[in-house]
């Protein structure tokens, strides 16, 4: 049984959020948090009571600051600001991102300092128990002042406007609260604001992207170190003597896994007096490319464990000193530069993989058959296999570039530079789909090249992973309709099921 995860007033590793969102954990709220948020709402309760003006308060919003607003509709501000916000347009975000969005909501919120009711934050912990999921639009947020648009799409079916899942079907807001017993919330002072304004929803998404990537990186080295052995390579470049004098820990550590990935190979074993000098970079710069990446991910991850704990919206509250005030915790520069390191790493990791297809393939360099076949010429085998692999390098390399220079002005300038965190992190699951294709054709043709060596074995790790491998794919004696083999292939990076296989590997590499 999933254990659940408690949010409240501590930090959470990167783990609890894996959890939510690939296990579906349990989320509940500390009750430690309480005192907090109650302290929160009872500041912001006073000042109205007072009628002093405070931004998001009783007054307009962005440029419309200056714009008092009076006691008796403050209720109707909150609400018009949630549905004047509700403006985004595109595909609807996938349930588990959804169901993160609203974990790292109610982080934040039981922070307490957003100035919100205890209730309001159970709402969201209700939601996500009855698996009541918003439907929220993709696109429409430049990552400031926070993810508006999307994140009020999230706050509208709090307040049964919209739609939202309920069981995965999808419902009018108010239908689907009402088949969990729950009642529209009414928002409080500054509730609507609290609730759209934040960082969330790029979050989400990044972290999303980090772990699709981080199985992709795993099936990778696995990949790498399968293509070693059907090239006949070499595995002294993975010496530890080589990068303890470079010092990077990423190349250290990927050096120590695929050492660990080839030990006892018998293919190595046969070959290792031969009078090969040195291998193609793409085998023998496998640490370093791929260490380097590997900082960057444990980099992104950092940042994102942070980010996911963050109190992100504006103003904030302090209830210690009754202050509430305005900042710019909202700016989602931090997950921008995550998600655009994120993007650089899945690009390089799909594009080595390709680079080393492409070696494979080419006998003149492997030493196996041309393009990977008994019989070219009647047969194109891996061909145009490796042509698929540098199409969808290409395509990630393009999608690389940084989203985080490209600010545009919004809100009559008020809003003159934001972060495009959200999209810099949407794309990274298609860019991760895309290197999880590269990587399974990678599998595809090191297994196949491993088989040539017949009767010769791998390392036991590899050949657990050629199992999982040959489970979904046989070996290609002539050639086939080769599309439901990639797909199949795809689907064992994007899984977890060659991470899986190799898993005695991975002591080194963990990003947490």
């Amino acid at each position: 049984m999933t254990t659940t995860v408690t949010l409240g007033l501590e930090g959470h590793p990167l783990a609890a959020w894996r959890a939510i969102l690939h296990d579906r954990a349990p989320v509940a709220l500390d009750p430690a948090a309480r005192p907090r948020v109650a302290a929160g709402a009872e500041t912001i309760a006073a000042i109205v009571g007072r009628g002093a003006p405070v931004y998001g308060v009783n007054t307009g919003f962005g440029k419309l600051a200056h714009a008092r607003i009076e006691a008796d509709d403050l209720a109707t501000l909150q609400r018009n600001l949630v549905l004047s916000h509700a403006t985004g347009v595109g595909p609807a975000l996938p349930d588990p991102v959804v169901r993160l969005i609203l974990a790292l909501k109610m982080a934040s919120l039981a922070r307490g300092a957003s100035g919100v009711r205890w209730e309001t934050v159970q709402f969201l912990e209700r939601m996500l128990a009855a698996d009541i999921l918003p439907v929220i639009p993709a696109q429409g947020s430049v990552g400031a002042s926070g993810d508006l648009a999307p994140l009020a799409h999230m706050a509208a079916a709090m307040i049964g406007v919209g739609d939202a899942r309920a069981g995965g079907e999808v419902l009018p807001a108010a239908a689907a609260l009402a088949r969990a017993g729950l009642t529209p919330l009414a928002l409080g002072p500054k509730e609507g604001l609290a609730l759209l304004n934040g960082t969330q929803v790029s979050t989400a998404l990044a972290l999303d992207g980090l772990f699709a990537i981080e199985r992709v990186f795993r099936a990778a080295l696995a990949a790498g170190a399968l293509s070693l052995d059907a090239a006949l390579g070499s595995d002294t470049p993975f010496d530890p003597r080589i990068h303890a004098l470079r010092g990077h820990a990423g190349q250290s550590d990927v050096a120590a896994a695929l050492r660990a990935l080839v030990a006892d190979s018998g293919i190595r074993a046969s070959h290792k007096d031969c009078g090969k000098v040195q291998d193609p970079y793409c085998l023998r710069c496998q640490p370093q490319v791929m260490g380097a990446c590997l900082d960057l991910l444990r980099q992104a991850g950092r940042t994102l464990a942070i980010e996911a704990d963050a109190v992100s919206d504006n103003p904030l509250v302090f209830a210690e000193t009754g202050e509430v005030l305005s900042g710019g915790n909202f700016h989602a520069e931090p997950v921008a530069f995550a998600a655009d390191i994120l993007a650089l790493a899945t690009a390089e990791i799909g594009s080595l993989a390709e680079r080393r297809v492409a070696m494979l393939t080419d006998g003149s360099i492997s030493g196996l058959p041309p393009f990977l076949t008994r019989r070219p010429g009647l047969n194109s085998g891996f061909m145009i296999v490796h042509v698929t692999a540098a199409a969808l390098a290409a395509e990630n390399k393009q999608r690389a570039a940084p989203a985080s220079i490209d600010s545009l002005p919004t809100s009559a300038n008020q809003e003159d530079h934001v972060s495009m965190a959200t999209h810099a992190a949407r794309r990274l699951g298609e860019m991760a789909g895309n290197a999880a294709a590269i990587v399974g054709i990678e599998l595809l043709a090191g297994a196949q090249g491993v088989d040539f060596h017949a009767p010769l074995a791998s390392s036991p790790i590899l050949e657990r992973v050629r199992a999982t491998i040959r489970a979904a794919v046989p070996h290609l004696d002539e050639d086939r309709f080769l599309a439901p083999d990639l797909a199949a292939a795809r689907s064992l990076v994007i899984d977890g099921a060659i991470a899986a296989a190799a898993d005695a590997a991975w002591t080194t590499i963990a990003l947490d």
